[in-house]
C-alpha cells in the first residue's frame, strides 16, 4: 500500500478553511461598510469637507473654523456650553478649536461676571475674516446643491437634522 502523507491533507484543509474564513470576514466587513450609518456619514462628511476646504482655501479658513465663526457670529456672545450644544461638539474638541481661533485673533473668550462660565464672541478681525469667506462658502453650497439637485439637497439637510436628533435621543 502506498504511503499517504496526511500532513499535506491537513495543510490543504487548513488553508482552505482559512481562505473561507477570510472571504467571510471580508464579506462581513463590506456589509458593515455599506450599511453602517456612522461610517457612511463620516465618509460623506470627509468628501464634502474637502470640497468646502478647497473653495475656502484663499481665506485661510477651514470649513470647521468657518462654521464655528458663523455660529459665534449668530449668537453674538455665547457661553461655551451653549456653543458646544449648538455645534454638537464635546467641550474638549470645542475648546481646542476655539483656542486656535483665539490665538489667530478671530474670537475672544472671557469669564462671565460670576467667573464660573466662559463666553466667547467674535472679534473685529473675525468679522473681517468671515466677509470674504461667505461668498466662497455660498459657492461650495451651490455646487453641492447643483450636483445633488435641489430636491435631494433639501432632503439631505432634513435627513441630517433627523440623524442628529435620533442620535441624541437616548
Amino acid at each position: 500500500m502506498p504511503y499517504l502523507d496526511t500532513s499535506e491533507i491537513r495543510v490543504y484543509t487548513h488553508n482552505r478553511m482559512a481562505r473561507a474564513r477570510a472571504v467571510s470576514e471580508r464579506a462581513k466587513a463590506a456589509e458593515i461598510a455599506a450599511a453602517c450609518a456612522c461610517f457612511n456619514l463620516r465618509k460623506a462628511s470627509r468628501a464634502v469637507t474637502q470640497l468646502y476646504d478647497d473653495l475656502l482655501r484663499p481665506t485661510g479658513l477651514r470649513i470647521t473654523q468657518f462654521t464655528l465663526l458663523t455660529l459665534v457670529s449668530g449668537f453674538g456672545t455665547v457661553s461655551i456650553t451653549r456653543l458646544a450644544r449648538a455645534a454638537v461638539m464635546d467641550h474638549t474638541t470645542l475648546l481646542r478649536n476655539l483656542n486656535l481661533l483665539e490665538r489667530q485673533g478671530l474670537v475672544r473668550s472671557r469669564p462671565t461676571r460670576d467667573g464660573r462660565v466662559r463666553e466667547v464672541g467674535l472679534t473685529e478681525r473675525g468679522r473681517r475674516a468671515l466677509a470674504p469667506a461667505l461668498p466662497l462658502w455660498a459657492k461650495a453650497q451651490a455646487r453641492v446643491a447643483k450636483r445633488l439637485g435641489q430636491g435631494r439637497f433639501g432632503r439631505l439637510l432634513r435627513d441630517l437634522s433627523a440623524a442628529v436628533r435620533a442620535a441624541q435621543v437616548g
